[in-house]
């Protein structure tokens, strides 16, 4: 008697990821000494909020959390109530990566207690660093050994949080991550009429990058607008694994 081969069930699909980065025309995104600041307009500033409205997740990486007095919350009534007509919840999850674990548990973000706050970091982080995070947010996960396997970690988010839209907004070194592991579907950007300059400038992704050009993330432009002095782009990755 032959028995029925057993049919694994499929993996849940993974979140869709979008990344929001402001630009200045020579693709910097902050200055030579990693200074994190808004340089774009109240309209840039409006963008990302509207874009806020429509993920379940905010997510950062902890240099930007720490060096910016940011919630990565939804901001005021209004985008809450888009939120709503979305059919998501008032207010956004939010999600800070750190593979070392070297997070200020002072930072802003925890004095604001409207939504979870989770933490995704790796093994490299000491015990004693993990106590003190646990304090301070909803969830820390553990991602892996010596770096954050984040197709792992976008499975746990689906299954453990629900969160099928994902907006991440830097820096420049979390985004290379996840250009590099192929995880990103979108990417919005808002060119702004500055020069920074500066080879150590970061920029939207910033790390040693692909060796080869067969290797580079293959997008092509969704949209492309002029609002003022700034130019509104939004690229659509060609390519599924």
């Amino acid at each position: 008697m032959n028995s029925k081969p057993k049919i694994r069930a499929p993996k849940p699909p993974l979140p869709f990821i979008l990344v929001n980065m402001a630009m200045t025309a020579d693709g910097k995104i902050a200055t030579a000494n990693r200074a994190v600041s808004s340089f774009g307009s109240v309209r840039d500033h409006e963008h990302l909020l509207e874009l806020r409205a429509t993920a379940d997740a905010v997510m950062a990486g902890a240099r930007t959390v720490d060096s910016v007095g940011i919630t990565l919350g939804p901001g005021p009534a209004r985008f809450r109530r888009q939120r709503l007509k979305n059919g998501r919840a008032e207010y956004n999850l939010r999600i800070i990566v750190s593979g070392s674990g070297s997070l200020n548990p002072q930072a802003d973000i925890f004095k604001h207690r409207f939504s979870p706050i989770l933490i995704l970091t790796t093994g490299r982080a000491s015990k004693a660093m993990l106590s003190e995070l646990q304090t301070v947010a909803d969830e820390v996960k553990i991602c892996g050994r010596d770096e954050i396997n984040f197709r792992a970690a976008l499975r746990w988010l689906r299954q453990r949080w629900g969160v099928k839209r994902l907006l991440c907004e830097g820096g420049g070194e979390l985004n290379a991550a996840l250009f590099r592991a192929g995880l990103v579907d979108e990417v919005h950007l808002t060119i702004c009429p500055k020069i920074f300059g500066g080879r150590e400038a970061p920029t939207i992704a910033n790390s040693s990058g692909f060796p080869r050009l067969a290797e580079a993330a293959p997008f092509q432009i969704k949209s492309f607008k002029r609002i003022g002095n700034e130019i509104f782009a939004v690229f659509r990755r060609t390519w599924k694994e």
